[in-house]
């Protein structure tokens, strides 16, 4: 399988990696499946071996470089999608970019070809969605799997979604097709705060991750960011009765739900509703 479209600026060595991927855009309500994968790349000191190059995947007239000046210096900046490696806790791949405009299956023929010369054990997507939950109540994640074998060992569910699609479910299939168990978690984020970045979305998917992967993942710098998060949207949202009184009425139906076992179709339904109604651009 090709790797045409990829510019290699190392080789590292890794032995059974686990590819994580989030894309900025369609799948990534909050920021906080990129927020997590850059937290990740932090944290484990990852460093960057390729990059797969924008001019075939993106229409620079919808998504434009920017130029940035560096000591006097200008810079421009094109749209990125960059893996990077890290060998401790564990050997991973991350890939961290922007959802492509163009030529979708070539893209991920670029990744799934990276993951096939590393031997790749498992290819994880992150994502997230805008749903009905409250900002105060602990975050759903919602983990499936089309691998019979990583649902029963990871306690994930099976989609039985219908319709319209973002990168990571392409991705997703990609793998499955090329003989590469995969899974896809997504975090839930309050539809009433949509234009703000959720560090508490981001957090939910580092401590799933965690049980996935099977290590610890220092996040306290999250952990401070989506308290202050959670304060700062209390606080807003007082402000407003309207908003205030439909944020009691979620966290009355949350606590509600607590009572009994949280139900994984109703997780999966979150999901597919999400998907649903999102535009076809």
């Amino acid at each position: 399988m090709s790797t045409e479209h990829l510019t290699w600026r190392g080789r590292p060595v890794l032995e059974r990696p686990v590819l994580i991927a989030a894309f900025d855009g369609w799948n990534d309500a909050g920021d906080a499946a990129t927020w997590a994968v850059r937290h990740l790349d932090q944290r484990w000191d990852a460093q960057h071996f390729a990059e797969i190059d924008p001019e075939e995947f993106f229409d620079f007239a919808s998504v434009r470089p920017v130029v940035e000046l560096d000591d006097d210096s200008r810079q421009l900046h094109w749209p990125a999608n960059h893996l990077s490696a890290a060998i401790e806790p564990r050997p991973v791949i991350l890939l961290q970019g922007i959802e492509p405009q163009l030529r979708w299956r070539t893209f991920t023929d670029q990744v799934i070809a990276v993951a096939k010369q590393y031997d790749v054990s498992m290819v994880v997507t992150l994502g997230a969605l805008l749903t009905e939950t409250p900002h105060t109540r602990p975050v759903t994640i919602y983990g499936g799997s089309d691998d019979p074998e990583l649902r029963e060992r990871l306690h994930l569910e099976q989609s039985s979604y219908e319709g319209p699609t973002g990168i990571v479910g392409v991705l997703n299939q990609a793998a499955q097709e090329a003989g590469i168990p995969s899974a896809s978690l997504w975090a839930a984020v309050p539809n009433y705060v949509s234009g703000a970045a959720s560090p508490k979305a981001a957090l939910a998917l580092i401590e799933r991750l965690q049980d996935l992967l099977n290590v610890a993942i220092n996040a306290t710098d999250l952990e401070i960011a989506a308290s202050a998060y959670e304060r700062q949207i209390t606080e807003l949202v007082s402000e407003d009765d309207e908003t205030s009184e439909y944020v009691n009425t979620l966290e009355a139906q949350y606590d509600e739900g607590e009572l009994s076992e949280p139900d994984p179709e109703a997780l999966v339904e979150e999901v597919e509703q999400f998907l649903r109604e999102q535009p076809d651009t």
